[in-house]
């Protein structure tokens, strides 16, 4: 793998430390700033809401100019929200640095998982995306538990410093490893609009949002979960959560590697175990043991899907992926908002805190009932195999910034 993918995973590694870190340091901000949790709580929605919108805004803004210096721009774009949170001195200034920070996130990985395709050979594709997402996975893992304990012993504000450093480290990182790849030539914004007709293309984003709405789902609510239902003190959820973290690492793994062999088998098979597991979360949650198995599970089976899931994307809109690509990202914050809504409102009706993993397993049902029909679609589709390959040359002249002769 080039070294340009570490450059890739540090950045992911700032981005995801600083979207979940604010999850642990809720009450020191709302206590600083004077208000209440709920309404500390809209720096996490306004951060998924900046997603969504940031990710296909950024990226045709940066149809325009090279996919490394847009690269740089959106980490630039990254440290300032990040300092402006750190040093803002009332709340409403603190939740303009969120979305500053949070219009990088999207094209960030959207753009970055086609230059990581790009800069390996095609059967290693999947491995490459899965790379760059690792930064993703181990910001759970180290950066979001390392962030709250800074952030509970020596203050919030310096959490989103050091956060800020992450991002320098990243830019630094881009400027210096990623190489140059020009603007790809005869690719326009109507070609990377055009990409969303294609009924693959949507179906694959749909799977995003309720496949890894199903890990929410449960993972949003799991603090109430944890300690109401299952047992553990609150000291215990940090390392729970580290548990979470560890599985996500494996899972995107292990679905980069098998991504490029078998996507949609492994995609059947992640789902529909992801489903059968949230179902049962609802009896293991009433065990210690069983309980912190289950957890690791959810974040392997859920992060197992993020590569194939990418990648599908990236070959259904092969010719003019990077739009997709950023607007498939903003999927995955969409559906940790629709699960996260679903799961407060079953809560909130009585049903209980394991209630949530019911939701969470109709829609890992849901996504994996998509995906056969997508499989059912592709093999009617008459001639697909022979437009796909008629078309290879062209794509691939085309992300290689040659402009093919027409005719």
């Amino acid at each position: 793998m080039p070294l340009a993918l570490l450059a890739l995973a540090i950045g992911a590694f700032g981005i995801g430390t600083t979207e979940f870190v604010i999850m642990g340091l809720l009450p020191e901000v709302a206590a600083d700033f004077g208000v209440s949790i709920p309404t500390a709580g809209f720096l996490v929605t306004g951060y998924a809401l900046g997603v969504v919108i940031g990710a296909p805004l950024m990226t045709v803004l940066g149809t325009k100019v090279s996919r490394k210096r847009m690269l740089m721009v959106l980490m630039g774009l990254f440290i300032v929200g990040n300092v402006l949170s750190a040093v803002a001195p009332v709340f409403g200034v603190m939740l303009a640095g969120r979305v500053v920070a949070s219009l990088a996130h999207g094209a960030f990985f959207g753009i970055g998982s086609v230059v990581a395709a790009d800069l390996v050979a095609p059967q290693k594709k999947a491995g490459a995306i899965a790379m760059m997402f690792t930064g993703l996975t181990v910001a759970n893992v180290v950066g979001v538990p390392l962030g709250t304990f800074v952030g509970q012993s020596a203050g919030w504000r310096a959490t989103f410093l050091i956060v800020a450093g992450l991002g320098v480290l990243g830019l630094l990182g881009v400027a210096k490893l990623v190489p140059e790849q020009p603007r790809p030539e005869g690719v326009r914004l109507r070609h990377e609009i055009a990409a969303f007709r294609n009924v693959q293309v949507l179906l694959a984003m749909a799977m995003t949002v309720l496949g890894f709405g199903g890990v929410f789902a449960a993972i949003t609510y799991i603090t109430p979960m944890m300690t109401e239902v299952t047992g553990f003190a609150d000291s215990s959820v940090t390392w729970l959560l580290v548990l979470f973290g560890l599985g996500m690492v494996g899972g995107n793994l292990i679905g980069g590697k098998f991504a490029d062999r078998a996507l949609m088998p492994l995609l059947y098979v992640s789902l529909g175990a992801l489903s059968l597991v949230l179902a049962l979360f609802t009896l293991t949650a009433h065990n210690t043991v069983t309980a912190a198995i289950t957890i690791v599970i959810i974040g392997a089976l859920g992060f197992a899907t993020v590569p194939p899931l990418q990648k599908r994307v990236l070959d259904q809109a092969a010719g003019a992926p990077t739009l997709a690509s950023a607007v498939n990202i903003g999927a995955f914050n969409l559906g940790n908002a629709l699960a996260a809504w679903l799961g407060g409102m079953v809560i909130a009706a009585g049903f209980g805190y394991t209630a949530p993993n019911w939701v969470g397993a109709a829609l890992a049902a849901s996504a994996l009932a998509l995906a056969v029909l997508a499989q059912i679609l592709e093999r009617r589709s008459p001639g697909t195999e022979q437009v796909v390959a008629a078309s290879a040359p062209q794509a691939v002249a085309v992300l290689a910034g040659r402009r093919e002769p027409h005719g």
